[in-house]
């Protein structure tokens, strides 16, 4: 993977940034993550070209902007064909009518600070296209938070790879350990999820749980 990231910044330079950050954003299963993307470029393309930190905002920005752009394209599709998908078979996932109706409420309420502080969580920054697509965010406050927050992340993770330089790889082993909770958390809130359904459709039936 390393050399790979390599690889397409000595093809690409500085818009390497932006194609693989829309790769990790665009592609949520990708192998990329930014958490390897950014430092490398922190590392590769400023601090051993020898350019000041003034450059890590670019980095930041191109990040941003990579982000923004996988992001649209999960979210159109999200938009186009989620919301009758989920509609039409989201019964089968244990998606309701309701559910749809309470997601629309969540997002119109909090929507703005949904998609932004997804943006600086590890796992969650990639996954919140797909909900804001389904509830269809107005799209220029989707752009705008999800520019805004992985611009941060974005120009976060750059940084600490120019100032460990060569070192940049020892920054994914410090940030490892968040990834844990982060995911037991998603993984209970599903099955917590899957339960109160389970539970509803049987108490609506006259079974006891």
């Amino acid at each position: 993977m390393l050399a790979l990231i390599e690889r397409g910044y000595d093809l690409f330079s500085w818009p390497g940034i932006v194609l693989f950050m829309a790769v990790e954003s665009g592609l949520p299963a990708a192998p990329i993550p930014s958490e390897f993307i950014m430092p490398f470029a922190g590392w590769f393309l400023i601090e051993a070209e020898g350019l000041g930190p003034a450059w890590l905002l670019l980095a930041g920005a191109l990040g941003g902007l990579g982000t923004l752009l996988g992001s649209l394209f999960v979210y159109g599709i999200c938009a186009w064909k989620g919301r009758p998908f989920l509609e039409r078979y989201g019964r089968y996932f244990f998606i309701t009518q309701r559910d749809l109706a309470k997601a629309d409420e969540l997002f119109e309420k909090y929507g703005d600070q949904i998609v932004f502080f997804c943006r600086v969580v590890p796992l969650a920054r990639t996954l919140v296209s797909i909900p804001a697509g389904v509830v269809r965010m107005p799209l220029l406050r989707f752009s705008l938070l999800t520019f805004a927050g992985s611009f941060l992340w974005s120009l976060g993770l750059a940084s600490a790879g120019y100032a460990l330089a060569e070192n940049y790889e020892d920054l994914r082993t410090w940030m490892r350990p968040a990834d844990i909770p982060i995911l037991l958390a998603l993984v209970i809130a599903v099955l917590l999820y899957i339960y109160s359904h389970v539970r509803r459709r049987r108490l609506r039936r006259g079974e006891i749980v």
